[in-house]
């Protein structure tokens, strides 16, 4: 199994690709497989969040390129700046994960939020696409502590179901 616990530089060549949805690249330990199928298991700082195009480097040298997959998303759309601004308000306030594209709001499907939004005025539809939300005002990672707990610190490979 591959093991990544680092990211490589931006501009590194992949040799390899992990597609993954939005709920899959929070995640920062993980084993999936790789799209060549290959088992992969990473073991990222926590808070760590990927994002498309993000290069990570592999215990073996290889380069992984992250792909946002395709999820079924809600997309809100309104013409009317302030129309889409109290909409991104709204969602904000219920702590909803969002991207922001002019005139367009995107976030995972919900239909309780799609009639808030409707509600408000917005023009929404239910589709596939990949999902960025906005990384968040602090840094860039969430807003939940960061701090390292003693039994959370080191590789744990037990983690992945092979022998330590």
């Amino acid at each position: 199994m591959l093991l990544i616990e680092t990211f490589a530089p931006a501009d590194a060549v992949p040799a390899e690709t992990l597609t993954l949805s939005f709920e899959l690249r929070a995640k920062c330990r993980l084993r999936t497989h790789l799209d060549s199928g290959e088992e992969v298991g990473l073991f990222l700082p926590r808070g760590t969040i990927l994002r498309s195009g993000d290069r990570l480097a592999g215990n073996d040298g290889r380069v992984v390129q992250v792909i946002a997959a395709a999820e079924t998303v809600t997309e809100a759309r309104s013409a009317d700046a302030l129309i889409v601004a109290r909409a991104a308000y709204h969602l904000g306030n219920r702590h909803v994960a969002v991207e922001v594209q002019p005139g367009l709001l995107r976030l995972a499907a919900d239909h309780v939020l799609a009639q808030m939004l409707v509600g408000l005025g917005l023009a929404v539809s239910e589709t596939r696409a990949p999902f960025e939300p906005e990384a968040g005002a602090y840094g860039g990672q969430p807003a939940h502590h960061t701090h390292a707990h003693a039994e959370e610190t080191g590789a744990k490979l037990h983690l992945f179901g092979g022998s330590a």
